[in-house]
């Protein structure tokens, strides 16, 4: 773009986005089931690769964090948005809030490290949440036209519904996993014959 100061990225090599991706998948793993407190060179050797390349793809701890949280945004977007095998959109629809239940309960501490580190979520991610939430209501509309779903409940309503069972889920001594809880919330959204 003419009188642009910021140069255009280079497009990644493409065993550099292989082990960006490897990073980002154990760097999940790895938080996911010892918490965030586990050291960079811990993650880098469970991908497999060096703490140098680690740092090059994520100078800080939270570069990393925010990639994990991004990519998950992502693969829900991807998941949202692909096409429905079956013809039961309400499965359908219920389907993608139960893994989405599951992502935004699992990433619960990236979030909330993030937050502490400085870091706006929905300021940095406002794009991408508009269009997963855009995805989410074609979802919710389908299953709403084939006559599964109750239409007097809005997508905004239903996303409340769902981050507060993973927000209550996640406090110490609930009784019920997220993915349970979100069912609950998915058989009050069905019509009844």
């Amino acid at each position: 773009m003419a009188g642009s100061t910021e140069a255009e990225p280079r497009p990644m090599r493409a065993d550099a986005r292989r082990n960006r991706q490897r990073i980002l998948d154990a760097a999940a793993a790895t938080f996911a089931a010892e918490g965030i407190g586990v050291p960079v060179d811990v993650v880098a050797e469970r991908a497999g690769v060096g703490i140098g390349t680690l740092y090059r793809h994520f100078p800080t701890k939270e570069a990393l964090f925010e990639a994990i949280v991004v990519d998950r945004i992502d693969s829900m977007l991807a998941r949202a948005t692909a096409p429905n095998e079956g013809d039961d959109a309400a499965e359908h629809f219920f389907s993608f809030l139960t893994t989405m239940a599951s992502e935004v309960s699992t990433k619960h501490d990236l979030t909330d490290a993030l937050a502490q580190a400085g870091f706006d979520l929905k300021a940095r991610c406002a794009e991408k949440f508009d269009q997963l939430r855009a995805a989410i209501d074609t979802l919710r509309q389908r299953a709403v036209d084939q006559g599964s779903v109750r239409g007097d409940v809005g997508t905004d309503e239903v996303l409340s519904l769902v981050v507060g069972v993973c927000v209550g889920s996640g406090k110490s001594g609930a009784a019920c996993p997220a993915e349970r809880l979100v069912g609950v919330v998915c058989d009050g959204l069905r019509v009844r014959s």
